[in-house]
């Protein structure tokens, strides 16, 4: 499932940005070696034209989720060259296929093009960290440990702030809305629906942040999206529905009906703490 922040569908090359990227760049003496396509999907081009329609996101896409994933786990360690023409071959696809996903990884602080250089992959302090796509790229590779913990420690910093201010904010069909995912949340745990609880209580923390009143604070409502899918749950243990995970959340709504921030921040504070982020398993890589 796609979060409204994510990029990767975006990336179409623009009048005049087609030469951007070289698309043949001849071996110099102080060229890196070329990058090593081990463990890169050679069906790419053909499994694409097969499930574009079912994936939603064609050849494009999934050739930035495949660079992006050789990126972020080190497979194409910074500073390595990488030539659109051997991508093309390797992959099957197209020049213009190519030069869109490398625009999109330019975007994301993954890659630079720059004339007579080519394109390089950029080092990880370089990196857009706060990237939905890199998010989960770096939550299924060798950096999920550090990824799982940064992301837990930024929820801890958002998501009670953002239950204090959204209490003074809170209007009645935005207060309906966050009961009704509890009451599915609930209704989900007793039927042993973890999939369609992790789905209610994913709204419930993307609205809370949204009703904050802080425009800042709704731009990171992406990243707290991205956070609850690649760990397989919201940190309050999305895996594992409980009755106590469940009364924390009807705390939070019972302080945002009596405008009571204070008693919102508390329970948010509690529900992040019920299931620690370390106790859990993540999950494959989500279908795109």
């Amino acid at each position: 499932m796609m979060t409204s922040a994510r990029s990767t569908d975006s990336g179409l090359v623009g009048p005049g940005e087609l030469d951007r990227y070289p698309y043949a760049e001849a071996p110099g003496p102080d060229r890196v070696g070329a990058p090593a396509w081990e463990g890169a999907d050679p069906e790419l081009g053909r499994v694409g034209r097969r499930a574009a329609g079912s994936r939603g996101r064609g050849l494009h896409g999934q050739l930035v989720q495949q660079l992006g994933q050789m990126i972020v786990s080190g497979d194409l360690g910074a500073d390595r060259p990488l030539v659109p023409e051997e991508i093309g071959q390797r992959f099957e696809v197209s020049r213009t296929v190519v030069r869109e996903s490398l625009r999109v990884l330019e975007a994301k602080g993954l890659v630079s093009a720059r004339p007579n250089v080519g394109t390089r992959v950029r080092p990880v302090s370089d990196w857009n960290l706060l990237d939905p796509d890199i998010i989960e790229w770096r939550a299924f590779g060798p950096q999920r440990d550090d990824q799982r913990r940064e992301l837990s420690e930024l929820r801890w910093t958002i998501e009670p702030l953002a239950a204090r201010l959204a209490a003074g904010h809170g209007r009645e069909d935005v207060q309906q809305r966050l009961s009704d995912m509890v009451e599915i949340m609930g209704h989900a745990m007793g039927q042993g629906d973890a999939m369609t609880f992790s789905r209610a209580d994913a709204e419930f923390h993307s609205m809370l942040i949204q009703i904050a009143g802080n425009r800042m604070l709704e731009h990171l409502s992406g990243i707290v999206s991205a956070a609850l899918q690649v760990s397989g749950g919201p940190v309050t243990g999305c895996d594992r529905p409980n009755e106590t995970s469940l009364a924390h959340h009807v705390r939070i709504v019972d302080a945002l009906a009596t405008g009571d921030g204070g008693a919102a921040e508390a329970a948010m504070r509690q529900l992040l703490t019920v299931h620690p982020e370390v106790e859990r398993v993540v999950p494959a890589p989500r279908e795109h």
